[in-house]
C-alpha cells in the first residue's frame, strides 16, 4: 500500500523544493547593485504626476468578488454538466442547492446596496 503512494510523495516533494530551487537559482543570477532608477515610480512610461497613493473605491472589489464567485461556479458547473445523466438525481439537487445558495448571496448583496455604483 505504501509503495502506491511514493509517486504522490515523489510530487510532492518537487513541488515543495522547485520554488525553493527557482528563489536561490534567482538570488544568485540576480544583479548585486541597486540603481537609483529602480525605486522611482513608473507609471506608463510618464512620470507621476500629483499624488500616486491614491484609494480606490470599495465597490471594485465588491464587483472583483462576485466575479470570483461567479467564476468559480462555473467551474463547478462545467464537470457537474459533463456527467448529468450518469450523476442522477441527488447530483441534480445538490446542484440545485448550490447554485440557490449562491443567488440568494446575490440577492443579499444587492439588497444591502453593495453592487451600488455611486
Amino acid at each position: 500500500m505504501s509503495l502506491q503512494f511514493a509517486g504522490i510523495g515523489a510530487i510532492l516533494l518537487v513541488a515543495m523544493a522547485f520554488p525553493v530551487i527557482i528563489l536561490f537559482v534567482s538570488r544568485l543570477l540576480s544583479p548585486k547593485r541597486s540603481a537609483k532608477y529602480k525605486y522611482t515610480t513608473y507609471e506608463c512610461g510618464l512620470e507621476t504626476q500629483g499624488d500616486t497613493w491614491i484609494q480606490f473605491k470599495t465597490s471594485y472589489f465588491m464587483y472583483a468578488l462576485l466575479f470570483v464567485a461567479f467564476d468559480v461556479e462555473t467551474v463547478f458547473l462545467y464537470p457537474w454538466a459533463v456527467k448529468f445523466k450518469v450523476l442522477g438525481t441527488f447530483a441534480f439537487v445538490e446542484m440545485f442547492i448550490f447554485i440557490a445558495i449562491l443567488i440568494l448571496g446575490f440577492w443579499y448583496a444587492w439588497k444591502e446596496g453593495a453592487l451600488e455604483w455611486m
